[in-house]
């Protein structure tokens, strides 16, 4: 006889990314983030690759990123506005504990094409969200401008080849969750008969 987990199935049933700017603290311990990258790591990674990696900011460096993406930002628009500048000076800021998700896909692997390798790293991306929900945690997955913007790889701790996946903010939210309209299944879900 199968063995379910109707707990695990709720928790996935109504599992809930919560707005970065909407948390804070407390946040995990060091031991918890562990935790969860360990967790996280736990993806289907064909060929044992493990092309993806994980980087933590600690929170002096998220002040410093702060400051270096307000410097980008006005760099690419120096009329930048006010409130977008105010925004820059919190955007690693905003909740306790900031995780960068790395692809690194090895592009000549023999068996696993690259494709196959940016999933894996997705996967983890999503686990380190379901962990940190499991840790009772709220935490969001993002990306926005500056996980694409080459001059600022070096500041964020990338290395030649690799490419962020985004950012996982993990704290406490500070306003209640709220539910978010999700596609009707009969638009995402297909039966192929012959």
């Amino acid at each position: 006889m199968r063995e379910t987990f109707p707990e695990v199935l709720e928790f996935m049933r109504t599992r809930r990314s919560v707005p970065a700017k909407t948390m804070a603290g407390p946040g995990p311990s060091d031991a918890e983030v562990e935790a969860m990258i360990a967790i996280a790591s736990r993806v289907p990674d064909h060929g044992k690759l493990a092309p993806w990696r994980f980087i933590r900011y600690a929170p002096n460096y998220c002040h410093t990123l702060n400051e270096i993406c307000l410097a980008r930002a006005i760099e690419r628009d120096p009329a930048l506005p006010q409130e977008m500048r105010a925004f820059e000076q919190t955007r690693f800021t905003k909740a306790p504990v900031v995780i960068a998700i790395v692809s690194r896909p090895q592009p000549d692997h023999p068996k696993v094409p690259v494709w196959e390798q940016q999933l894996s790293c997705g996967a983890a991306a999503m686990n380190l969200l379901i962990a940190a929900n499991a840790h009772g945690y709220d935490a969001q997955w993002l990306t926005e401008w500056v996980s694409f913007d080459e001059k600022l790889a070096p500041a964020l701790g990338l290395r030649a080849g690799e490419r962020l996946a985004g950012f996982v903010y993990i704290g406490t939210r500070t306003t209640p969750k709220t539910e978010r309209d999700r596609p009707m299944l009969a638009d995402v879900y297909t039966v192929m008969e012959g």
